[in-house]
């Protein structure tokens, strides 16, 4: 009798495990069902795929930053752009920003100057200046080493530094009476 009980649990705890095995979705279904289910692939195939959502370009000038010619500053983004009168960007580069950032809003390239030594104490080159908060007079520079060290974030100085090839460009296009726009 023992026998016969153990057996007819046996049979019932296969026909159970077959059941859960037939009605379990393929995620989750044994691997060693050697086809798939028809409903599940007839299902897959008719629903559409989502199409990916367009990337915006890193790159591209951003939206918001006004019109025409200008110098284009994003603080977040720690980037520049050079732009023509078509608003198209010329040239694109990252910046190392200075303790002391201008507000978002319009500026003009107030002076330049072609050698200087930093409020920092690093020697640069080809300074562009377009906005004063409070003392701190605040412009693009390249060291005349090539270094883009972080600045000390207790310092009161106003340089945003790139790279010497960088500072070439932007001193070419950033004469006096230049827009300079700067953006969060």
């Amino acid at each position: 009798m023992v026998a016969g009980l153990t057996a007819a649990t046996v049979v019932v705890v296969a026909v159970l495990a077959y059941q859960a095995s037939a009605s379990a979705p393929d995620s989750v279904a044994s691997s060693s069902s050697a086809t798939p289910k028809a409903s599940a692939s007839a299902s897959a195939s008719a629903q559409p795929s989502a199409k990916p959502k367009p990337t915006k370009d890193p790159l591209a000038v951003p939206a918001g930053s006004d019109t025409g010619e200008r110098v284009v500053y994003a603080l977040k983004d720690r980037r520049v752009w050079l732009v023509d009168g078509n608003d198209k960007a010329l040239r694109t580069f990252t910046v190392m920003p200075s303790p002391v950032n201008p507000p978002p809003g319009v500026y003009q390239v107030t002076s330049r100057s072609g050698t200087v030594q930093g409020s920092d104490g690093v020697p640069i080159e080809h300074v562009v200046r377009f906005a004063n908060v409070g003392e701190v007079a605040v412009g693009f520079s390249a060291a005349q080493d090539g270094s883009m060290e972080a600045p000390d974030p207790g310092s009161k100085t106003g340089g945003v530094r790139m790279k010497r090839a960088d500072g070439n460009a932007m001193w070419t296009f950033a004469t006096v009476g230049a827009k300079v726009v700067v953006v969060p």
